[in-house]
């Protein structure tokens, strides 16, 4: 029996399948190798937060206590500054008040320090305790831990309260560890007082 062709049978040759050119294909990252950069970029931008979360924000202390310092520099040493320019030349001749300069000299290079000195003044307030740094050529730095406060109070004298200032004062279980920061506005030490209170009755507590 004769068999026909494809095309009297309806029927068309099936090409080959043609094989996957694969020398212009886009090459395919490692999924391994991508998950694990991404948990290592994941990682040091979770630790950044945290290191900054570890360093303290220090706080600076408000300009109206170096005007009080520079006021009363200004008094005291005016008046000796004046004193020692009229009394020596009334008595002993003009040429006795060039001791004046003296004094003014003093005046100049303590209106500097004051500056210097009250830049170095500032505090941090951290997790358990509250850190207070000062002093210019020798440098200091007293941590108060906020379970050894038995009292903090807010003091303000008359001149202090004249220039809308109070002072913080901290007193511990050891003596070695008191500290006063000055300077601050009123509201702001009546704020620190009553955080460092209460932080300090939930440290004793246990909390």
């Amino acid at each position: 029996m004769e068999t026909g062709s494809p095309r009297d049978t309806g029927t068309a040759d099936v090409p080959e399948a043609a094989a996957p050119d694969t020398a212009h294909a886009p090459a395919v990252p490692d999924a391994g190798a991508t998950e694990a950069a991404e948990a290592a970029e994941a990682a040091e931008a979770a630790a950044e937060p945290d290191a900054r979360a570890a360093e303290p924000v220090w706080r600076a202390l408000p300009p109206g206590l170096l005007k009080i310092r520079r006021l009363l520099l200004v008094v005291w040493l005016g008046l000796l500054t004046l004193a020692t320019a009229l009394v020596p030349g009334l008595l002993a001749g003009p040429g006795w008040a060039a001791f004046a300069v003296l004094p003014l000299a003093v005046l100049l290079w303590g209106w500097v320090l004051l500056e210097r000195n009250w830049r170095s003044w500032r505090y941090a307030e951290r997790a358990d305790d509250l850190l207070i740094s000062r002093g210019v050529l020798w440098r200091e730095e007293t941590v108060v831990p906020y379970g050894r406060m038995q009292l903090v109070e807010v003091t303000s004298g008359p001149v202090e309260r004249y220039f809308g200032l109070a002072s913080v004062q901290l007193h511990t279980a050891a003596a070695a560890t008191d500290a006063t920061i000055p300077g601050l506005d009123p509201a702001e030490a009546e704020r620190l007082r009553d955080r460092l209170t209460e932080l300090g009755e939930a440290r004793s507590a246990g909390l």
